[in-house]
């Protein structure tokens, strides 16, 4: 017996142990509360001319989050809204019910040369959206980054927590579901983006389990951008570059002390997947995403960082890893 042979079937017995842990879970799981935090207003249609007014509605609906969160004396709540309700911060959505979601913008939107939307993975909630290990801090040092690369060029960064991000504790995280719902809401989410600078290059960054929704989304058609960036990818459940229908360049990443990498790359069952994106059979040009771990590649300072910076601008990161793996 081969040693790949092996290492599939060790791969789909532990997907099979993690289907059984899933079914007993959603068969044990009781009715959950009602939630003391009101869903958002209507949003207001998203265009060039409606985006002020965009901004300042989801202002509002922070704001009554915040006074919700005052009230119940919900000391987490509190001080990260009290954060977002500050000078300056530019929200195009915002729900605080469960862990929350929240879509910032860094910078002008509207006569941005270059957009950057980045999807994140799992643990994604509103408490600690603001650390760079996530996608609010994330997001904002990488647009920090990009301006320090090109201080003369026109860019905005997009933080998409706009999908019910699943937790790593939660046996939901080995399956796609999440991801197929949130696949649609990015793919309406660009189609807005575009309505408001139909002239901009677009640039999609995926952390994790971002991945998947990003590869489900393209697998739907043709994503109108022009670079894709995986990286610490469990697998996007699509075979190839090809199976993702685009004309963006498409890259990959994952750093040395990334624990992705001994996930098993199958689809089994429901669970799992698929094909490893660093991988040299799936087609994506790799870069270099150092060393640090799963949860910094967007730290201030690191290589990883600074090479997501260069391929949002449309630049080939500055390493020698930037082109097809050899096989």
């Amino acid at each position: 017996m081969g040693r790949s042979t092996r290492q599939d079937r060790s791969a789909r017995r532990i997907l099979l142990v993690a289907l059984a842990i899933l079914t007993t879970s959603t068969l044990t799981s009781g009715a959950s509360r009602p939630d003391p935090y009101a869903a958002p207003l209507a949003a207001v249609h998203l265009s060039r001319p409606t985006l002020e007014t965009r901004y300042h509605a989801v202002l509002k609906d922070i704001g009554k989050a915040l006074s919700t969160a005052r009230r119940l004396g919900d000391k987490e709540r509190i001080r990260v809204l009290s954060a977002f309700v500050s000078s300056g911060r530019h929200f195009l959505s915002f729900d605080g019910r469960g862990a929350g979601k929240a879509v910032e913008v860094h910078g002008d939107l509207a006569r941005a040369e270059r957009i950057t939307v980045v999807v994140p993975g799992a643990d994604g909630e509103l408490d600690t959206y603001d650390s760079w290990k996530f996608v609010g801090g994330g997001a904002k040092a990488l647009y920090e980054q990009m301006r320090r690369d090109v201080p003369g060029e026109h860019v905005a960064v997009v933080a998409w927590l706009g999908y019910d991000s699943p937790s790593t504790l939660s046996p939901v995280i080995l399956t796609g579901g999440r991801a197929a719902s949130a696949a649609h809401g990015l793919r309406r989410f660009l189609a807005e983006l575009r309505g408001v600078n139909p002239a901009a290059r677009y640039s999609l960054l995926a952390h994790s389990y971002g991945s998947v929704v990003v590869g489900k989304a393209a697998a739907k058609g043709e994503l109108a951008v022009d670079e894709i960036a995986l990286f610490g990818s469990p697998g996007t459940s699509l075979d190839s570059v090809t199976d993702m229908r685009t004309r963006a360049r498409v890259w990959a990443g994952r750093s040395a002390g990334d624990w992705t990498e001994y996930v098993p790359k199958v689809e089994f069952a429901g669970l799992g997947f698929g094909d490893d994106p660093t991988d040299a059979r799936f087609g994506a040009l790799r870069f270099d995403a150092g060393g640090g771990t799963h949860s910094e590649y967007l730290k201030p300072g690191s290589a990883s960082l600074r090479n997501l910076a260069l391929i949002a601008l449309g630049h080939d990161p500055e390493t020698s890893h930037a082109r097809h793996q050899d096989a």
